[in-house]
């Protein structure tokens, strides 16, 4: 088997090249093109954390102290860093201002929205003269220059605060109180109606949203909860958001895993029903993988997410929800190894990449100041209410990063590696390979004469050798190491390799010099 190494120092190069001289034209968006094409690579942040200047390093913005909260204006200073590592799309969680009453953490949760048609004090620059519209203005042209697409996020719900001013918005129980969704103890489930009779009220809210977002300069939303709605209401959303911008993109939050309303007083609208009223894409059923401990289950879920995908008039997308807000950090889950894993999954699959901040840098999202008394709150919870080892969305507290210093490259390579396979991954055919061990998996992506053959260790305690079929391959094929940590040894129709606990090996098969 034959390593051409001066190539993959040329695809390493790649990672490196930053590119400068972004067109200075007034921006058009593509990203729903994009984002069909599965071409998105997409960082999920909370603006409240991503710019906070944590000066004294206690992990929490101390206000008294001068330091600063995350602001529209203070995260422009990321944006160079998350277009070196390869991000074209960003995912920016709720910009709505945040309800007090009833709360959960000292600032209040991101999603207990107190409005839909404005936006959070909480995020608006004192240093800066300009208006928060137009600081938020800013922050989303500055994406734009550095060719950065801006998702906001939609929140499914009401705080108890919106719910004192309209109580005619709301789902109310048989008591007539309003329904708590779920364990959402800060939110009340807003009534959305019904198939065949929407609320006009909720409508108006979401419509009221939209208008918004797009006149700041965003170009698309991720429904929170969007199973918790109509899909006539939705379809009627989406549809007007068309009329103002086509390429205005829809990504809903639903999944093949969900199967039940939030509360028995809501509706819910499956996966497939949200496609179908015009969203663009959902988020799948990835983030099983933590559970899986067979490739086999894996490549279920692969091909069972590609049917998924079909049979709609218009082309349907997913994103690699392997590790969402809603997840805790891989890293205090499996280590570095299930990051890795992750990473090189949303590379080499048809998805949409997708991470969320701190996942770049091994961040294990554990606060030593989590739920203990707070000496000063903006809400009526006196305590830094947090989930454990997932990003912090209810209090003031410091930027998400972690101390690892491998994730960080690996990261970068292979979200630009996956900028060179989006042609293997849209057009090719996924062909899952028989392996000799049940606790790997093993696939390859062909188009033309190129291979991408992705093999992973689901086991992370123990080595394991394994033999991999590939039909076709022999000691002659012109392989390219894209990641490996030991050398397959390459027979007729089949390699075989040491994998070391939850190790993921990265092939490129180059066949255009065969004759």
């Amino acid at each position: 088997m034959r390593f051409i190494k001066k190539l993959l120092i040329a695809l390493m190069l790649v990672v490196f090249t930053y590119q400068s001289g972004f067109c200075a034209d007034v921006w058009v968006n593509d990203l729903r093109k994009l984002f069909l094409n599965n071409e998105a690579i997409i960082y999920e942040i909370n603006l409240r954390t991503f710019g906070a200047q944590d000066t004294n390093k206690n992990g929490i913005i101390d206000f008294d102290e001068a330091e600063e909260g995350g602001t529209f204006l203070n995260a422009v200073q990321r944006l160079d860093e998350l277009s070196q590592k390869g991000i074209n799309t960003i995912h920016v969680m709720p910009v709505t201002p945040v309800g007090k009453t009833k709360a959960l953490g000292t600032a209040g949760s991101l999603y207990a929205a107190l409005s839909f048609d404005s936006l959070n004090p909480q995020l608006e620059s004192k240093q800066s003269a300009l208006s928060i519209e137009d600081q938020a203005r800013k922050f989303i042209a500055e994406a734009h220059k550095r060719k950065i697409r801006v998702i906001i996020d939609l929140p499914s719900c009401g705080s108890y605060d919106l719910y004192m001013q309209r109580p005619e918005l709301f789902v109310k129980d048989k008591s007539g109180q309003p329904v708590v969704p779920a364990d959402w103890t800060d939110v009340r489930l807003l009534n959305a109606g019904t198939e065949t009779a929407v609320n006009k009220d909720v409508y108006n809210l979401y419509k009221g949203f939209v208008d918004m977002v797009i006149d700041l300069g965003a170009d698309g939303i991720r429904a929170d909860v969007a199973t918790n709605k109509p899909a006539k209401f939705w379809k009627d959303l989406i549809s007007y958001s068309r009329t103002k911008d086509p390429q205005f993109m829809w990504l809903a939050e639903a999944s093949e895993s969900w199967t039940q309303p939030v509360s028995s007083y809501a509706v819910f609208t499956p996966y497939n029903k949200l496609l179908e009223a015009g969203f663009d894409g959902y988020y799948g059923s990835w983030f099983n993988l933590k559970d899986f401990k067979t490739g086999k289950e894996l490549i279920d879920l692969i091909q069972k997410t590609s049917q998924n995908l079909t049979g709609y008039p218009e082309h349907k997308a997913v994103i690699g929800s392997f590790s969402t807000h809603d997840e805790m950090s891989p890293i205090l889950i499996n280590g570095r190894r299930l990051s890795e894993m992750i990473m090189w999954l949303n590379a080499t699959l048809p998805v949409n990449s997708y991470f969320v901040d701190g996942f770049d840098t091994g961040d294990n999202y554990i606060y030593l100041w989590a739920n203990k008394k707070a000496p000063k709150t903006y809400t009526d919870d006196d305590y830094y209410f947090a989930h454990r080892g997932k990003i912090d969305i209810f209090n003031f507290s410091r930027q998400p990063g972690g101390n690892d210093k491998m994730i960080p490259w690996t990261f970068a390579i292979a979200n630009n590696l996956k900028k060179q396979f989006v042609p293997i991954i849209n057009n090719g055919k996924f062909i899952p390979l028989r392996v000799s061990n049940p606790a790997v998996f093993a696939y390859k992506m062909t188009y033309k004469d190129k291979s991408i053959i992705v093999t992973g260790n689901l086991n992370f305690r123990n080595n394991i050798d394994v033999t991999v079929y590939v039909p076709h391959f022999s000691a002659d094929s012109n392989v390219i190491p894209i990641k490996i940590e030991e050398t397959p040894i390459a027979s007729h129709g089949s390699f075989k390799v040491t994998l070391n606990p939850g190790e993921t090996q990265i092939l490129l098969v180059d066949e255009s010099d065969v004759k």
